[in-house]
């Protein structure tokens, strides 16, 4: 989490004062109703077909764990709306018109020009570059509904889906079409597709039958499902089990090392969300199910200044108070008080507190948290636990948002364990800053409870059982629950959230290759070319020329590079740099010759001091320019192999922020 200034006003002492300083994230919201909305579509092959087998095998698992909190955590949920009759404050979802949701994915995948709309930039002209085989087909499903839309409607037609991805079945008449009526769009994606070769090696995706299973992250996870699909794969129908016999996955650590949420800038962040869309789109395509996505609503204005507020606009407020607040204070401030008091009370969030107590309690905090006037030791544990759970349903909209609350709810339908950790990791990263930020302060603090179970008798089921409602139940979104679905339904949303629980640090994990679409989008745009029809052709064969260059540097046994320390040191330090050369190494040479010299440096607030000691920790290597705007890099990252990735970055060592980075 990022470093939090210090506030010499009383309001400023008073507010923090329960606030913990923990590693800041996201926190989650979801919809009362609970609008389960992955429509599957019939099995393609045995790979989508296992769903109803699967399903049943998770249930009978399911059976044997009780379900008594969820239903009870419901009637309490009731009970309090009943109790206060307000009204819903967030719009019902409307029904698109067909072609409707194709044209907002399309807009929402950075392709609005595929729509005939002038865009600000053609970025999506070297969007379209960077993507795989699955993903360009999802475009084009995406494409093609709505293109047929528009013609029924007898409206002015788009672009031919034909001109953009059509694969000729002459190399003749493809070369007559680009010579004759060049299609920038077209061609890139033809160029990008001839550019992957026919034959990949996807072994290590195939399931290990041990108790640790890799978790494949260098390749597309909808190129994965393709080849298993294709080979007729069956996935294994995994039950559920107690949280400490749940599947152990293993992220293999690349010669690039991994890359975890917060390592990106964010301007290369803001990329991410694009990407991950396409790629979950083309995930769901290849295991046979249709992603929908509910249509954002506007807010209702509240008067309050805490609860049913905006996430944003409560984030807003906060820093103004503190700059560089990720999560609410109040959400910090009912973490903290938990960790302080609650972790060790028996049926902590289970157990509900007095409603006349956390309401007063509510009205309390409206008058008196920002002032720092509210005394927290004076309320029970469990009364905070409430303001806890009501401050996550209380918020406008969902904290998973209400366009993609229906993906999180469905993500239980897809049969195999592995495929929905994909899928999952891919909606988190597509989830706003804000959301996910919170979400994963939410699941650490979840995760502390699961931890002290011998005392609080919280294992990780019942803690899910109890969250779930308060997560996937909405007042502001309709009912779409099918009759007799309820129990599956409530089982699957708990599961989702224990997966969340148990599985955070990899789904905090952003994937390998989508780092390396991001550094092909970078790697065009920073030339800066005009994209028209009549530079496209040479700019790609620049790209490629280049692609060339560096596969060929990529044979060089050594190189001696400069690492900056420009905010530490004047001078820079010369590394020589071998096959065998990590970043961990780099840092440890670099804190020796510190030492080695006598220097002793200390700064403001003593993160940083050498004395004559050859620990690192206080230290990060940053990745800075060439393809990528700024990389923290994984201490087990191999330099060499990184330079010839991007080799006109500059290496920058600086100080590890004061509190843990966020993951």
């Amino acid at each position: 989490m990022d470093k939090r200034g210090t506030c010499g006003s009383r309001m400023a002492r008073g507010v923090l004062a329960p606030v913990r300083a923990a590693s800041c994230a996201q926190l989650l919201s979801s919809s009362r109703h609970c609008p389960w909305k992955m429509n599957q579509h019939p099995p393609k092959s045995a790979v989508a077909s296992p769903v109803s087998e699967s399903m049943n095998s998770r249930g009978e698992a399911l059976d044997n764990l009780s379900m008594d909190s969820f239903w009870l955590e419901v009637e309490n949920i009731k009970q309090s709306a009943e109790a206060e009759q307000e009204e819903c404050s967030l719009a019902d979802v409307k029904t698109q018109e067909e072609g409707e949701a194709e044209a907002e994915w399309l807009q929402d995948a950075g392709l609005a020009e595929l729509l005939g709309e002038p865009a600000g930039d053609k970025d999506n002209l070297v969007l379209l570059s960077t993507l795989t085989r699955t993903q360009a087909a999802a475009v084009q499903r995406r494409l093609d509904t709505y293109s047929r839309s528009r013609r029924r409607r007898n409206k002015h037609p788009v672009r031919d889906v034909r001109d953009i991805f059509a694969a000729s079945s002459s190399q003749d008449t493809a070369a007559e079409k680009e010579e004759s009526s060049p299609d920038p769009l077209w061609h890139n994606l033809r160029t990008s597709n001839t550019q992957r070769t026919e034959t990949q090696d996807y072994s290590c995706t195939v399931r290990n039958p041990g108790k640790e299973e890799v978790f494949n992250m260098d390749v597309a996870y909808s190129e994965q499902a393709a080849v298993l699909l294709k080979g007729s794969f069956l996935s294994e129908s995994r039950k559920l089990k107690d949280g400490n016999a749940l599947t152990r996955f293993k992220i293999p650590k690349g010669r690039l090392g991994v890359t975890r949420i917060g390592d990106l800038s964010a301007q290369d962040m803001k990329k991410i969300p694009t990407l991950a869309l396409i790629e979950l789109t083309a995930l769901c395509d290849i295991l046979g199910f249709e992603l929908k996505r509910n249509k954002a609503a506007k807010l209702k204005t509240t008067e309050k200044r805490l609860f049913g507020v905006p996430l944003n606009t409560l984030l807003e407020n906060d820093q103004k108070l503190l700059p560089n607040t990720k999560v609410p204070l109040l959400l910090q401030a009912l973490l903290s008080c938990l960790e302080k008091r609650g972790l060790e009370t028996e049926g902590i969030l289970r157990v509900s507190g007095s409603q006349t107590r956390i309401k007063s309690l509510e009205q309390k905090l409206e008058r008196d948290f920002y002032s720092g006037l509210f005394r927290w030791d004076d309320v029970h544990q469990n009364d905070v636990s409430g303001l806890l759970k009501r401050f996550i349903r209380e918020l406008p909209a969902p904290l998973l948002t209400a366009e993609y609350l229906p993906a999180f709810a469905a993500v239980q339908n897809i049969p195999d364990l592995k495929q929905r950790l994909q899928a999952l990791n891919l909606l988190i990263l597509i989830l706003p800053e804000s959301n996910r930020n919170t979400l994963k302060a939410l699941l650490e603090f979840l995760s502390k409870v699961v931890a002290r179970e011998k005392n609080n008798k919280m294992n990780l089921w019942n803690v899910s059982t109890v969250m779930a409602p308060n997560l996937f139940m909405h007042k502001g979104l309709p009912n779409k629950i099918p009759e007799g679905k309820e129990k599956q339904l409530a089982e699957g949303a708990a599961d989702v959230v224990r997966m969340m629980i148990h599985y955070q640090d990899l789904l905090w994990t952003v994937s390998s290759f989508l780092v390396a679409q991001v550094r092909k989008l970078n790697e065009s745009n920073s030339r800066r070319y005009q994209f028209c029809d009549k530079r496209i052709k040479n700019l790609l064969r620049k790209i490629h020329a280049d692609k060339d260059k560096v596969e060929k540097n990529q044979g060089e046994p050594s190189k001696v590079v400069k690492v900056h320390a420009s905010l530490l040191l004047k001078d820079s330090l010369e590394v020589h740099l071998n096959n065998a050369t990590r970043v961990a190494d780099v840092l440890r040479q670099f804190q020796k010759n510190l030492c080695q010299n006598g220097w002793n440096i200390v700064n403001t607030v003593n993160l940083l001091k050498c004395n004559h000691s050859t620990e690192c920790t206080n230290l990060l290597l940053y990745e800075v320019g060439g393809n990528i705007g700024e990389h923290c890099l994984d201490p087990d990252t191999y330099l060499l192999d990184l330079y010839h990735i991007n080799p006109h970055a500059e290496w920058i060592i600086k100080q590890n922020p004061s509190c843990p980075r966020m993951f």
